[in-house]
């Protein structure tokens, strides 16, 4: 996480087989387009599938997520964060500090939330 100081960060811990994270997943790539260019990246987590599952999922995607997509094979990253459910989100401010969690499903390119990340990015 150190790599991304200075940046607002949304890390979203996800698999293609929960449904809420299948609808979320492009609502994150609206709000990444709508804030290209900004101090701003999502990182999306993917919980132990293989690299074919998710390119495979997110191939059928229209359009394909821009942003990373990492894979947490062994649960490390989940455990770490205190993951208890699919989907889990995290926003961080630019010091790296953990400003808002979600457990369940968002629209994250709802007005709401895309303010309180334009309010992040400003500080």
């Amino acid at each position: 996480m150190s790599d991304y100081r200075g940046k607002v960060v949304l890390v979203n811990l996800w698999a293609t087989w929960c449904l809420p994270c299948r609808r979320e997943m492009p609502s994150m790539e609206r709000l990444s387009q709508r804030l290209h260019g900004q101090p701003f990246v999502i990182l999306a987590v993917n919980q132990e599938e293989d690299a074919d599952q998710v390119f495979i999922f997110t191939a059928q995607l229209d359009p394909a997520p821009s942003f990373p997509i990492l894979f947490d094979h062994d649960s490390k990253v989940a455990h770490a964060w205190g993951v208890l459910g699919l989907p889990s989100s995290f926003i961080l401010d630019k010091q790296g500090r953990v400003v808002y969690r979600a457990m369940g499903g968002r629209d994250f390119d709802h007005r709401e939330i895309e303010q309180t990340i334009r309010g992040l990015i400003v500080k």
